[in-house]
Order: C-alpha cells, then structure tokens, then sequence
C-alpha cells in the first residue's frame, strides 16, 4: 500500500454500526478498509458526474443557447407536469 495518512473522523452511532457490521459480516478486515472503500464511491460519483455534466449537459446548453428556438416555454412544462401529477392523482382516488 501507498504512503498511508492518518486522520480522526467523529461518527454518527448508525455510521460506526454500519462500519462495525461490515466488518462483522466478513466483507471488509478493518474500518479503515470499508472506510477506503466508500471514499472511492464517493470519487466514482463525483468523476461520473463531472463527466455527465461536461459530456451531456454542457453540449446541450450550448446547442440550446446556438438555437432558443429548440427550447420549450418553462410555462408549458409547468403546465404538462401539472396536468400529469392531476391525473395521477385522480387515478389513485
């Protein structure tokens, strides 16, 4: 393993039985190691949606700001939500 750092981290009782019971469970050796691995979930996260907002919403932005008249009136979209959350909710009762 890498240079190793140490750090002091103040847990909630349910995140220290979270990290007890997965080392318990057999999945993980140690709390550092569950730890560890949550950190990199949390990296994979931020890298996906790093990733999505500069490959998927930027483009768009750009395309919908070259050519306004791609877009849809905030007014009907509203309105098309309403409608729908309506008639759900008309179905339920």
């Amino acid at each position: 393993m890498a240079k190793v750092a140490k750090r002091t981290f103040s847990l909630s009782n349910k995140q220290a039985d979270f990290i007890d019971t997965k080392v318990s469970s057999g999945a993980y050796s140690s709390a550092s190691e569950v730890v560890r691995a949550g950190l990199r979930a949390l990296q994979e996260r931020d890298e996906a949606m790093e990733r999505w907002l500069r490959e998927e919403v930027a483009p768009t932005y750009d395309a919908m700001k070259g050519n306004r008249r791609r877009g849809i009136p905030a007014k009907k979209v509203f309105a098309e939500v309403r409608a729908r959350y309506q008639a759900r909710k008309k179905a339920r009762a």
